[in-house]
């Protein structure tokens, strides 16, 4: 063809649509036209079916496939079509492009992937798999609400349950369904058995491979320890007082303490225990051995770290006890020595005590008869909170310096003396 042509073919081209667009909005809107020189050719009609279908495109927001709203527009032409007096010379045109449309579509959606988000947990869970997946167009992700499932379950190859219930009426309309997946670990809402007899696989996501067993296991600990974002009372503040503090710092908690001479505190001694700032900084609010009382009065949970010596035996006796909050709880993990056996006792069996948590008792190894045990808010562990490989072994280190110094005749190092 030659150069100068093409402004014609061009300008033929655009009466072409023209008077298709024409035609389609007269039958819109119930108009007669009888003058066949208005019937658009089979080649206008298509070329105005996907311009409609790229405009559509370009000013919707729907996630359907192209191919989709190709038959969709071509079922419109063809009603517009039909309502017009050419209707018997245009319908088999309209029925030629529409059966090409919709071969075209079955053809396209057997490359689809269709992945279906249901339930009303891990709400962001589907816009995470959309965003990985944008570079994957043969995979599209959905999320529907929960009562419009079954209507729709029988167009996807995989569900993402969503701690949904799936049972055996719900997965007897999924008949292109592969594979059911929980976004995490439990499937206690999915019917196992029934997805097996219709040859559906169902599937978990390792927690160990996607981070979740850990961030579980951290969860565990934040919320025993959430619980007590309130007030302790730490009865005793050396070493162990020290490293109890700054592990209780980040959740929240609010402490208090108290020790006989603040002033005479060795930090040497407590030095390698202090990483994250000043002693001082553990500490909300300080006081004596004065103090006990009015500190213990103050306190949701109280936590005994005294050294055992003629001045701390019994300490924690009825008076003390008495002025604790009702149903406060008292932990020991020092000496089992520093509590009266018969004030706690008494204060467990009149509710008072809210609960006692030992790692050291009054006699050890500990009775197994013994009665408080009868307590279902009584927790005894054996004397095992620092027995730890690397403890045992960082003692054995001191031990072993000690040795070789007293052995050369030099200064004794890493150890603290009170005498």
């Amino acid at each position: 063809m030659k150069r100068n042509t093409w402004p014609k073919v061009a300008q033929r081209r655009k009466r072409t649509r023209n008077v298709a667009s024409k035609k389609l909005q007269a039958a819109k809107n119930g108009e007669k036209l009888e003058d066949e020189a208005l019937i658009p050719s089979l080649n206008a009609v298509t070329l105005l079916l996907c311009e409609s279908v790229k405009q559509e495109q370009a000013t919707t927001s729907s996630s359907l496939p192209l191919l989709n709203l190709m038959v969709l527009r071509s079922r419109l032409l063809a009603k517009a079509i039909s309502r017009t007096s050419t209707y018997h010379r245009l319908m088999s045109c309209s029925a030629n492009i529409l059966g090409k449309v919709e071969r075209m579509v079955d053809n396209d959606e057997k490359k689809i992937t269709r992945v279906l988000f249901c339930g009303p947990h891990f709400p962001a869970s589907h816009t995470y798999t959309r965003e990985y997946l944008k570079e994957y167009p043969f995979v599209q992700v959905d999320d529907v609400p929960l009562d419009d499932v079954p209507g729709v379950i029988q167009n996807y190859n995989i569900c993402i349950v969503k701690t949904m219930k799936f049972d055996s009426i719900l997965l007897s309309h999924a008949e292109k369904m592969k594979l059911i997946m929980q976004y995490g670990v439990g499937l206690e809402g999915v019917d196992i058995d029934s997805a097996t007899e219709f040859g559906i696989k169902v599937a978990r996501i390792p927690s160990h491979v996607t981070g979740n067993a850990a961030s579980c296991a951290e969860m565990a600990i934040y919320l025993m320890l959430g619980l007590l974002r309130k007030q302790v009372f730490i009865l005793g503040f050396g070493n162990i007082g020290i490293d109890l503090a700054k592990r209780l710092r980040p959740f929240g908690v609010k402490i208090i303490a108290t020790k006989r001479s603040w002033a005479t505190h060795s930090l040497v001694s407590c030095l390698s225990n202090v990483q994250n700032g000043p002693v001082n900084d553990f500490v909300d609010e300080k006081g004596g051995h004065e103090d006990i009382h009015k500190f213990a009065s103050k306190a949701d949970i109280v936590v005994c770290c005294l050294c055992l010596n003629s001045d701390t035996v019994g300490v924690v006796n009825k008076p003390f006890i008495s002025s604790m909050r009702k149903g406060s709880l008292l932990v020991n993990i020092a000496r089992g020595g520093l509590l009266d056996y018969e004030a706690v006792s008494y204060y467990l069996e009149s509710g008072h005590l809210g609960g006692l948590g030992i790692d050291v008792a009054w006699t050890e190894p500990f009775d197994p008869d013994d009665p408080i045990l009868k307590f279902s808010n009584v927790l005894i562990t054996p004397h095992v909170a620092g027995v730890t490989e690397y403890s045992y072994r960082s003692m054995s280190k001191v031990v072993g310096d000690v040795a070789i110094q007293l052995h050369e005749g030099r200064p004794l190092t890493g150890i603290e003396f009170v005498n």
